[in-house]
């Protein structure tokens, strides 16, 4: 009708106003139920750690590292000091934190409000870390579910984040701790140390132990199986460990495809930096997609100066990786 009244008009107004009004909100995003906590052995990157902080949902106890009459744990200054008590042959240990600093951490986000915790830690078999973590989950009123990693590093640090990425978008306890055993269950460390003197002094040296015999004219490389340090092969020199160590690495990488990486050190920032990027290089990966990260103080307090270890995790399916810029392979 040409004075734009009748059903017409009116069908073409109501079209006009549903294209003008603002559609419905997003719906929110639920609030993490479940809290995420693990230890220093995790080896997060620190622009990792800060970002899940952040949410509320996460928290690391530090484990405590012994050299002489001094205690460490980590920070700014920690790797310094280590360094300079390893290099001057000083004896380091390692101990289990106390039940009580789990206790505090578990007791807080009960107060917070949160249902449930998912506490994930260094293996049981080099460390009793989840041993005090149990005894501190049976101290507080709400479910705290304590998970032996069976490893370290960087694979115990990748099933750290899909923890918290699971706890981020509201899952349950169930939900959370799957998301991390699916993670921790692909998961390879490989990895080299200059000598086995360290982790004979700790008693972490596990199968590796009849390696000691011929320590002085061998290169070793090791592995992480069922929790243990095993050996993996043994190497005369080492500019050949390292070159098996990327070989190794990399044929791991392909196998899994897609693969995320991470390659740690102490003491040998520079090497490590090469080396990542030779990985990366080798793998058809960009020189920032490998993590690259130091290993804590809890860690290469046993593996001593010169380490470089490589862990090799199955890649999350349809999701971001990277919840935070890590530092990567060409990074200073």
């Amino acid at each position: 009708m040409a004075d734009g009244q009748g059903p017409d008009a009116l069908g073409w107004l109501r079209r006009r106003w549903e294209r003008l009004r603002p559609g419905p909100a997003p719906a929110p995003t639920p609030a993490p139920r479940v809290a995420v906590v693990t230890d220093s052995a995790a080896a997060l990157p620190p622009e990792w750690a800060d970002a899940f902080l952040q949410l509320g949902c996460f928290a690391v106890v530090d484990l405590p590292v012994m050299a002489g009459d001094e205690i460490f744990t980590e920070g700014a200054d920690v790797d310094t000091a280590l360094s300079l008590a390893l290099a001057a042959g000083r004896p380091v240990r390692t101990s289990r934190p106390a039940p009580g600093q789990f206790e505090r951490v578990y007791r807080g986000f009960e107060e917070a409000g949160f249902e449930a915790v998912v506490s994930l830690h260094l293996s049981g078999k080099l460390s009793g870390t989840a041993d005090a973590a149990r005894l501190a989950a049976q101290r507080v009123g709400i479910p705290v579910e304590v998970v032996d990693s069976r490893s370290a590093a960087m694979a115990l640090g990748f099933a750290v984040r899909d923890a918290v990425r699971a706890a981020e978008t509201g899952a349950d306890a169930v939900g959370v701790q799957s998301a991390a055993m699916a993670r921790l269950g692909g998961s390879e460390v490989l990895f080299y140390v200059p000598s086995l003197e360290q982790l004979r002094r700790g008693g972490r040296i596990g199968a590796a132990a009849s390696l000691v015999g011929t320590m002085l004219s061998i290169k070793p490389l090791l592995t992480l199986r069922e929790g243990l340090i095993v050996p993996l092969e043994r190497v005369r020199t080492a500019a050949r460990a390292v070159q098996r160590l990327q070989e190794l690495a990399a044929s791991a990488v392909s196998a899994l495809d897609p693969a995320e990486v991470a390659v740690h050190y102490f003491g040998n920032r520079p090497e490590a930096e090469e080396f990542a990027r030779t990985l990366a290089r080798s793998v058809g990966k960009e020189a920032d997609d490998v993590v690259l990260s130091p290993l804590p103080a809890v860690l290469a307090a046993h593996t001593g100066l010169g380490v470089l270890a490589v862990v090799i995790a199955p890649a999350a399916v349809g999701g971001q990786d990277v919840p935070a810029e890590a530092p990567a392979a060409g990074d200073s």
